[in-house]
């Protein structure tokens, strides 16, 4: 499904919202939507640990500890919308590069179907796009594979007063 405009950035500043008010991981703020293929239902993901591990400071700020706890907000979001992701759309903020999602979530993404994966141009470091260089690189390899397209617009001008 591909949205307008209008509706990707809605979408967009949704996950961004998500990701700043609702990630657990205070280094790594991520948010995620899905959006069904009828354009009726949403779901929500953001980067914490499982329901019912215990989430504290000490865990977030242990990267090794973390990093096998953690799950991603892409991740997420597919685990609510179940069935439903098949033919919908990801929107994921923010993006460490194109396509925005890592492998991990790649591989989710593709078996449960979704069809297009959405987010901003991505505006990081080059010590970040370094960091996820590898996966992202992997990411496009198995989407385009799997016939799952991406795309990246450009962000809103954070001082424009768009309404």
């Amino acid at each position: 499904m591909l949205l307008t405009d209008k509706w990707d950035r809605k979408y967009l500043e949704l996950a961004k919202y998500i990701a700043s008010e609702w990630s657990k991981d205070p280094p790594t703020k991520v948010g995620a939507v899905v959006v069904n293929y009828e354009h009726q239902k949403e779901f929500f993901g953001y980067n914490g640990f499982p329901a019912g591990v215990e989430d504290t400071p000490e865990r977030y700020n242990n990267r090794d500890l973390k990093y096998k706890l953690i799950v991603h907000a892409e991740a997420n979001a597919l685990y609510k919308a179940g069935t439903l992701a098949k033919g919908a759309s990801l929107y994921v903020y923010p993006s460490f590069g194109l396509p925005a999602i890592c492998n991990e979530c790649a591989k989710a993404a593709i078996q449960c179907g979704i069809k297009e994966v959405v987010s901003y141009i991505p505006d990081v470091s080059d010590s970040l796009k370094l960091r996820w260089e590898e996966s992202i690189s992997l990411s496009a390899l198995m989407l385009k594979e799997a016939g799952v397209t991406w795309r990246g617009l450009q962000a809103p001008n954070p001082s424009s007063s768009r309404k």
